[in-house]
């Protein structure tokens, strides 16, 4: 069986969260994120963060038993149909463009979100004004540290 490579997250950044699979936000995200985070190349990327936390709460899947394809090797799309067969509860596709949607324009809220979102907008970039959303967030934060110009 064909195994996929994982990508090397200390050499460059994991898919934007905005890129969809199956119209799921984050998704192609995540799985770049497992994949380095089994072969040991997760550089400063966090497997189960708080993004991909948000993630499983909509899924209903645990972050552990997600792991467990991705060892095996799954594809993208074998990755997809795994997600979908064990989501709980089923989500329609509105649902999931709802949610998709939800995701990529949230901001954040919470006081110690808003500080860390914050800090990290001022150490990244101090005069982006355009930067709202955790997805801008971490498109910036991606863009910077491999060596882009804000």
């Amino acid at each position: 069986m064909f195994k996929f490579n994982a990508p090397d997250l200390t050499q460059y950044p994991p898919r934007s969260p905005r890129t969809r699979l199956g119209g799921i936000a984050h998704l192609p995200r995540l799985i770049d994120k497992a994949r380095a985070h089994v072969a040991g190349k997760n550089g400063e990327y966090h497997y189960d963060c708080g993004m991909d936390q948000h993630f499983w709460a909509f899924t209903g899947i645990k972050a552990k038993d997600f792991l467990k394809p991705v060892r095996a090797g799954k594809s993208d799309s074998e990755l997809l149909a795994y997600l979908l067969k064990h989501m709980k509860p089923r989500r329609t596709q509105a649902e999931i463009v709802q949610w998709s949607g939800w995701f990529e324009g949230r901001a954040p809220t919470a006081t110690e979100g808003r500080e860390f979102f914050n800090s990290v907008h001022a150490k990244t970039a101090p005069k982006r004004e355009d930067i709202s959303t955790w997805f801008e967030l971490l498109e910036l934060d991606d863009f910077v540290s491999f060596g882009g110009r804000p």
